[in-house]
């Protein structure tokens, strides 16, 4: 069987999302770092981009952007599909990859770059200049590459006002409800792991894992998601389904209120901004490239306000379970509501996008 090949690192937060996905529809790859070299001879010439991960199709295409990944091979491997098809588990399994791989961000920047993990972590960086250097050495030329990656933090709005409100949600509710959770299920929906496990999987797994600090918290917090972790890292062996009758486990409900109280007004100021600058650029009638981001805004955690960036490509994962709810009937609305009603998501998922953000060549754009 002619294989995949994956360009990604083991300390890359989507790289793992990636991984985990293969891993589990048994889809055969092999694995790439994706050192400097390989960017400048593989990555940037074959995608038009500077990130990963990136999947190489046995016929030569170059598939960029997990989400994306994992859709295009969704329609080639239907084998133990990662999307519900009843409409109330189909809509939070797309939430939950929404609040993994956006949100759950948040605590994964800060425990990685404002705790002592440092050595670690720039010798993990250090790999993508050559893996075969001494540690000490990786070390030094990690530390160049990795201190970028560090200035994006208070730009996230991690800062001083907002870190103890972080580690208190993080620390004392999500961790406690999401290890709670998995003292009865083995993944979010059941027996089988559905896209929002792959979401949640991004953060939790290169930085909140694997990282020294967080790592050694998650163990002594939360010995279940430590359990989840490491059933994800290889599901290969899982055959199991989603719960029956399109249900949704009550231990979820606080995960998917945190969601639309804090994550969504963001995605709506998002939306918002970016129509604003559309307009401002003028009719046009070839598709606009959106920039990666787009000024700052204010946001809440937890009731402390603090400044962030404005990120368009979050936009465009909040359109899957906007559009997926939009796309139901007026029956199956009905039939949600009492459900959103207690996450406080009926009203927020009735929001209208006026420019919608799409990928075109790897790239996200207007048109």
């Amino acid at each position: 069987m002619s294989k995949y090949t994956l360009y990604g690192t083991q300390f890359s937060l989507y790289s793992g999302k990636a991984r985990a996905y293969l891993r589990y529809k048994k889809i055969p790859y092999d694995e790439v770092l994706s050192t400097i070299g390989i960017y400048k001879k593989v990555i940037i010439p074959k995608t038009g981009v500077r990130f990963i991960p990136v999947v190489k199709t046995p016929d030569n295409e170059y598939l960029q952007d997990t989400t994306h990944i994992i859709d295009e091979l969704e329609k080639s491997h239907t084998n133990k599909s990662v999307y519900p098809t009843t409409p109330k588990q189909r809509l939070v399994s797309l939430l939950l990859e929404l609040f993994g791989d956006e949100w759950l961000l948040i605590p994964a920047m800060h425990y990685r770059w404002n705790y002592d993990n440092s050595r670690f972590i720039y010798r993990e960086f250090g790999k993508v200049v050559s893996p075969k250097l001494p540690g000490i050495i990786r070390e030094f030329f990690g530390k160049k590459i990795g201190s970028r990656f560090k200035g994006i933090v208070p730009l996230l709005g991690i800062t001083n006002k907002t870190i103890p409100a972080i580690e208190q949600w993080y620390e004392q509710s999500f961790l406690v409800e999401f290890n709670k959770h998995l003292s009865t299920y083995p993944f979010l929906l059941g027996n089988a792991p559905c896209i929002g496990d792959f979401g949640l999987f991004a953060s939790l797994y290169a930085h909140l894992y694997r990282d020294p600090y967080p790592g050694q918290l998650m163990k002594k917090l939360a010995p279940n998601v430590v359990k989840w972790i490491e059933r994800m890292k290889d599901a290969s062996s899982i055959e199991g389904d989603f719960l029956p009758d399109d249900e949704i486990p009550e231990t979820l409900l606080p995960m998917l209120s945190h969601l639309f109280s804090n994550q969504w007004p963001v995605l709506e100021n998002t939306a918002n901004r970016l129509s604003k600058w559309y307009e401002e650029q003028g009719k046009s009638e070839v598709p606009i490239e959106i920039p990666r981001r787009l000024g700052m805004h204010m946001f809440s955690f937890n009731d402390i306000k603090e400044e962030r960036m404005v990120l368009p490509y979050s936009q465009w994962m909040m359109q899957r379970p906007l559009d997926f709810y939009q796309s139901l009937s007026n029956q199956e609305k009905n039939n949600l509501e009492p459900f959103l009603n207690k996450i406080n998501g009926f009203s927020a998922l009735s929001f209208t996008i006026k420019t919608k953000v799409t990928r075109i060549n790897n790239k996200f754009m207007i048109k």
